[in-house]
């Protein structure tokens, strides 16, 4: 992932705005202080700001950070709410509804006589279709008399995306003995914020505010931006307002014994002159139809647990959510708030996640990569000719340049990802003539490794920032002090990483498949040999014998990074390491020092820069974990696969929705309590969401080869809580199976329920 967590820009001058456009609460920029800034009305809280030295830093601010978020997300549209359904611009100020990179409404806030709501419950509905929130008001008095008791009217507000509209209905019931009268506020804001300065970019020019457009039941704010680009939110409102204008829509409402009464609103993100108009009628049940699409792309799993299965329709429902037509095919972007776009590396991660289960996703990510991939040099974007695309943004700073994201080729791994999925997916599926489509994206790409990738002709990837404004790191640890050496200084020159090593391994290894099922056997031989050559470099290189793991990485100098990593558990998922040391680096992964109770830390306590509160120094990240138990079952270990997944499932149990996030941070688990939070975590993340099913299939020791037309369980284990796994419609080539697994006294057993087409089911004990 991306720039995550940096630093503002520090450049001078603040953003100029020219018409009067309102907000709900100005909140300035992140400058080089550390006092809060003073609020400015009853409503707002101040932001604490500090100064964190690496650049695009996304703040952890204030505590107003232990709110939980509510997110819903269809297409290039988000939206951020609190558990209450407001939105509103404190805290970490992410709240807000979002479309291509763009906040067009920053804060929506519900008043009943100037008071918030009582907060009931608050939830996102199981397939992630529609937030659901309760309330009640509070005690509501004129002239100094009670005239509402509290608890006397339930309101309901529900939302929903569709189409680039956010439609929201707030439901009032009076269960009171007499009729009531309460006055409604609904307070309203749009700054037009890029997503870079929600994260805390300081710009020097802006574009200009748009005179807002007031009628009997609607309100249109609007932006023209620099980019050339007019964005306009209009608010529409069911029944007309009692009173509205550019800040406020306001109601009295009556509302007799047992009886309700109903609000519904639409907000629009629009992109033209030509105002949306939502189909009249519209309810939830078009979005419902296109989740559920989604997620019933691949084989259903249901277990005898209610509380796994629980967590398996959460992820299942979360990837859903997060996949996104583009005109090039499906693609999950990567997380919510920060990164909801196309990430290379991202992507392809979760695709090799899910890929036994949902094939489909992995095409779609191949399909737009292959598209997007590199085909000149530009060095303001980190390109080279073969180079997968790593982030890809059109909100209006990434269209103007201010950032280098608009398409940013900055990783050193997604390339040889790239490659890896394209094998992956053809052992999956047998879809050979989708490969052929996209061989010629593959040899670009493998030459990219050979040229580019490889600059010093040693044999290894290294990476070296060629953009001024671009990532210093650029695997998927990608803070500026993800890579040092083991006294704490950080790794400089053309680093090469451990991981990065083993996915070029994989690389070259699929690639000699794919060139021998395409008819190309010489080209298959050669990528083998030089496979070959790589791993024994590797060994020599990389081997830390006195630590009983691979370095993390060689500096600039071909100094080894001696420090102990997560990052080796990516070298046992790519079978770069030798078998012998790959059982000293499975029990260094799950020794106390490195794993934490919840998971694997990313960096080992007590070395020079562990630090369990950090982003990439000493936190857990589910998708790290779940490279890593899939590691340990290509080596035997399921049991250590295993010892992952559960201890990823209790997380997920003591985690709201049971939405494992982005990151958590690495403490030692305590009795009693869950995994203690990262502040400014996406979640959801596609891999975090997808991680699930890549632990699952560990744990199972599960091979699908659809061109040999073989199932494989090698060592199947299943979680404690789980007596029984039913695997129904997956599909092997032609053929589909209904399987199901069950637990057995040192075994578990596995039965084919019903068979359709040639496929073989082969279980090694």
């Amino acid at each position: 992932m991306s720039n995550r967590r940096r630093q503002s820009e520090t450049q001078s001058g603040d953003g100029q705005r020219t018409a009067a456009t309102p907000r709900l609460a100005e909140v300035a920029p992140p400058t080089h202080r550390t006092e809060p800034e003073a609020p400015a009305r009853d409503d707002e809280l101040p932001r604490d700001i500090v100064e964190i030295e690496d650049r695009y830093y996304i703040l952890a601010t204030s505590s107003l950070a232990d709110e939980l978020d509510r997110v819903l997300k269809h297409g290039e549209t988000f939206v951020v709410f609190d558990r209450y359904g407001d939105m509103k611009p404190v805290g970490l100020g992410e709240e807000g509804l979002y479309h291509k990179g763009t906040r067009f409404l920053s804060g929506m806030l519900l008043r009943l006589a100037r008071e918030r709501p009582m907060l009931l419950s608050s939830t996102v509905r199981e397939d992630n279709a529609m937030l659901e929130v309760d309330t009640t008001n509070p005690d509501v008095s004129k002239n100094g008399d009670l005239v509402v008791p509290r608890g006397t009217v339930h309101i309901l507000r529900t939302a929903f995306l569709w189409e680039d509209v956010c439609h929201q209905e707030i439901t009032f019931k009076n269960f009171g003995l007499t009729a009531v009268s309460v006055p409604i506020e609904l307070r309203f804001a749009a700054d037009y914020a890029d997503i870079f300065e929600v994260r805390g970019t300081k710009r020097a020019r802006r574009g200009q505010d748009l005179e807002p457009r007031v009628d009997h039941n609607s309100v249109t704010l609007g932006y023209d931006g620099l980019d050339g680009t007019r964005r306009s939110t209009r608010i529409s409102f069911q029944p007309a307002p009692d009173q509205l204008d550019s800040m406020q829509a306001t109601y009295t409402i009556r509302i007799d014994p047992q009886q309700e009464v109903k609000l519904v609103l639409a907000i629009a993100c629009e992109e033209s002159d030509e105002p949306r108009r939502p189909p009249a009628g519209l309810g939830p049940g078009a979005i419902v139809r296109s989740l559920a699409d989604l997620r019933q792309r691949g084989a259903a799993l249901q277990t005898t647990n209610e509380a796994m299965n629980a967590w398996l329709e959460r992820s299942n429902a979360d990837l859903a959510m997060m996949t996104t037509q583009t005109a090039d095919g499906d693609y999950p972007y990567a997380g919510i708030p920060w990164f909801s776009a196309v990430f290379g590396r991202d992507g392809i991660i979760t695709a090799l996640e899910c890929l036994w289960n949902e094939p489909q996703v992995a095409r779609g990510v191949l399909s737009v990569l292959a598209a997007t991939q590199a085909q000149t040099n530009d060095r303001k974007r980190d390109a080279e000719p073969g180079k997968i695309v790593h982030e890809m943004r059109d909100s209006e700073m990434a269209v103007l340049g201010e950032v280098p994201f608009g398409r940013y080729y900055g990783s050193v791994d997604a390339t040889p990802l790239f490659v890896m999925l394209a094998a992956a997916y053809y052992r999956r599926t047998g879809d050979l003539d989708f490969v052929r489509g996209i061989w010629h994206n593959v040899e670009r790409a493998l030459s990219w490794m050979e040229t580019y990738g490889d600059r010093d002709g040693d044999g290894f990837l290294e990476y070296q920032r060629q953009s001024t404004g671009g990532l210093a790191n650029q695997g998927w640890k990608d803070s500026y002090d993800s890579v040092f050496h083991a006294d704490g200084s950080l790794a400089e020159g053309a680093i090469a990483l451990c991981e990065v090593q083993g996915y070029a391994y994989a690389a070259r290894r699929g690639a000699a498949d794919l060139a021998r099922a395409l008819g190309h056997q010489e080209r298959g031989g050669a990528l083998d040999a030089q496979a070959d050559q790589l791993r024994s470099a590797f060994e020599e290189a990389f081997w830390m014998e006195e630590l009983g793991t691979y370095a993390e990485a060689l500096d600039g100098a071909k100094r080894p990074c001696r420090v102990l990593t997560s990052n080796p558990g990516h070298c046992l998922y790519t079978r770069i390491a030798d078998l012998e040391r790959g059982q000293r680096v499975i029990e260094t992964l799950l020794s106390p020092r490195g794993f934490s109770g919840w998971g694997v830390r990313t960096v080992a306590t007590g070395e020079a820069r562990y630090n369990p509160m950090s982003y990439h120094d000493g936190s857990v990240w589910p998708h790290d974990n779940a490279i890593a138990a899939a590691g340990m079952a290509r080596y035997g270990r399921t049991d250590g696969a295993l010892r992952i997944l559960e201890s990823m499932f209790a997380a997920s149990q003591m985690i709201d929705l049971r939405r494992l996030p982005e990151l958590f941070c690495g403490f030692e688990r305590r009795h009693g309590e869950g995994p203690t939070a990262y502040p400014v975590a996406c979640s959801p993340q596609s891999w975090a969401s997808a991680s699930v099913l890549l632990m699952l299939q560990a744990c199972l020791g599960l091979e699908i080869d659809a061109p040999g037309g073989q199932v494989r369980f090698t060592q199947p284990r299943l979680p404690d809580p789980v007596e029984e796994l039913w695997i129904s419609d997956l599909q092997v080539g032609d053929a589909k199976l209904d399987l199901v697994l069950q637990r057995r006294p040192g075994d578990v057993g596995i039965s084919v329920l019903n068979k359709s087409g040639s496929v073989q089911v082969i279980s090694i004990k």
